[in-house]
């Protein structure tokens, strides 16, 4: 395993005082002050808003392992930054990622491997204006649409991805050893071999299988509340979902982003405007409910979803004004 992240900075000045920033950042009693110096701290350089972005991607994946529930051995130290430590549970898992990761401590490193705590290798990916193929490192392929962000964490017991944003088509390398698991949301993914898209979406998720099978989960923390999909099935959860969603999926409308197309099936403009905004830098939005129920059906180039939206006035009875936002907001004639 190796003792370096991959997500390391040559000074180490700086990766001690993202780390440090990261914990106080993530404390419940972080002060208007100390957050005021820490604003200044992350404008002062471009190489402080990229270790903490890291950092705070390490504190954010140790959150979906499971709960520690065995103590280190005493021959096995881990060094405090001078801040207050954390609750137990969660906590002892963000510590001994950041302190092995994060400053490299030997035995530190490998007591968390052999627990499960800390991942081998930590990777981040991140698509802009353009679709995106990566290889992860177990071999898995991965499609990442316009705008997506996302990281690959190899534990001892399981492989974990975190699409924080945008969506992502998975071909998973089959190892029933070693599950792989996609955190988005509130909830979860889990496979050991198969294919299947994830949309994120605020803070819904929309998961459709189209090979293998897959267990989504709406929320981690009541792993019991399963849905089980087959091919051509789509699964939708949010923060407020009680169980995963599950209706038949058009595999064809829901991945064709893959070939730069946005298929709306006479959708209401309600549905669509998800689908739409996910492709635009500022938001479109409804004036009224009378608005959200029109429909729009066709096939649109992703590239060009700012002119799908100047042209709606010429295909529905609508009117595009702004708001003050800066919005450009649809209203029903």
């Amino acid at each position: 395993m190796s003792s370096q992240p991959p997500s390391s900075v040559p000074d180490e000045r700086i990766s001690d005082e993202a780390a440090h920033w990261c914990m106080r950042f993530n404390e419940p009693d972080f002060s208007v002050q100390e957050r005021a110096q820490f604003e200044q701290w992350l404008s002062s350089s471009p190489a402080h808003q990229h270790e903490f972005e890291a950092m705070q991607e390490i504190w954010d994946i140790s959150e979906f392992l499971p709960a520690v529930t065995e103590v280190a051995p005493p021959q096995a130290q881990v060094i405090p930054l001078p801040v207050k430590t954390k609750p137990q549970g969660s906590a002892k898992r963000h510590w001994a990622t950041a302190a092995a990761l994060a400053f490299a401590l030997p035995m530190a490193a490998l007591l968390g491997w052999n627990q499960g705590w800390v991942p081998n290798s930590y990777h981040r990916y991140a698509s802009d204006n353009a679709i995106q193929d990566i290889t992860l490192a177990d071999g898995s392929q991965v499609q990442m649409n316009t705008g997506t962000k996302l990281s690959y964490s190899n534990y001892k017991d399981q492989r974990s991805v975190t699409l924080s944003r945008g969506e992502a088509f998975f071909k998973v390398r089959h190892d029933s050893a070693h599950p792989f698991v996609v955190n988005a949301g509130s909830g979860q993914v889990q496979v050991t071999g198969t294919q299947f898209n994830v949309w994120t979406y605020q803070d819904s998720v929309v998961v459709t299988l189209s090979e293998g099978s897959v267990r989504v989960l709406s929320d981690k923390s009541t792993p019991d509340r399963i849905a089980y999909l087959s091919p051509g099935m789509q699964a939708r959860y949010n923060p407020q979902s009680v169980d995963p969603q599950v209706s038949a999926a058009s595999l064809d409308n829901a991945l064709a982003w893959r070939n730069g197309k946005l298929v709306l099936d006479n959708l209401s403009l309600a549905d669509a405007l998800p689908q739409i905004n996910r492709y635009l830098e500022t938001p479109v939005r409804i004036a009224d409910p009378a608005t959200a129920q029109l429909r729009i059906g066709g096939i649109y180039n992703t590239r060009d979803i700012n002119g799908l939206v100047q042209a709606l006035p010429r295909v529905l009875p609508v009117t595009l004004s702004r708001n003050a936002e800066g919005e450009t907001v649809i209203k029903r004639r």
